[in-house]
């Protein structure tokens, strides 16, 4: 055999290994799987009169208004709520800011939601599907505790239930939907209490 045989055979050997191998590399980029943050529901803080780390006086009662986009990567329907809440937990054993890494943020966000009381909440009836973005103001007045290991503005989605109190006023009962079974990325932040 010629040499000049031997090169094109070399040649095309080579011209087909390359497009296989191209072609490989491009089917693998195209069906990575996108963030967790583009495949659950999440919410997000557009805009607020509170900021994260700010400080508040000690059994003050403040207003507080949140504005706040829900992106909605399912369909699931429920309560809007932003909450102040105070917690056991210190604000030194979480991290939460609207910066945040999203799937740590929404870990420590069920558990202090799981070892806290409310301090104030606002919530909105929302209904949604993939795709669709919502964006909701919520306000109330939250009552400042005299003291608290961690104070933390939450927003979460939740179930709700109207029910009747005894003196016949309405109120809404809420269970917060859990971060992984519902696929909710909460947000939230850091606030502090002082003199």
């Amino acid at each position: 055999m010629s040499a000049r045989c031997d090169a094109r055979s070399l040649a095309a050997r080579c011209g087909r290994a390359v497009p296989l191998t191209l072609g490989a590399l491009l089917v693998a980029g195209c069906f990575d799987e996108p963030k967790l943050e583009d495949r659950w529901t999440r919410l997000d803080v557009v805009g607020s009169n509170v900021a994260p780390f700010q400080v508040f006086s000690a059994g003050s009662a403040d207003s507080i208004t949140v504005e706040a986009k829900v992106t909605f990567r399912r369909i699931l329907t429920g309560y809007a709520v932003i909450e102040l809440r105070a917690s056991t937990i210190p604000t030194s054993a979480v991290v939460l800011h609207p910066e945040a890494p999203r799937l740590p943020m929404a870990t420590d966000i069920d558990s202090i939601l799981a070892n806290s009381v409310s301090c104030g909440r606002a919530t909105r009836a929302v209904t949604g599907w993939d795709h669709l973005i919502q964006n909701v103001t919520l306000g109330f007045t939250g009552q400042v505790p005299a003291a608290a290991n961690g104070l933390f503005l939450i927003g979460y989605l939740a179930d709700g239930e109207k029910i009747e109190l005894a003196d016949g006023s309405d109120s809404l009962a809420i269970t917060p939907y859990t971060s992984t079974p519902y696929e909710i990325l909460p947000v939230g932040m850091e606030l502090g209490i002082g003199p």
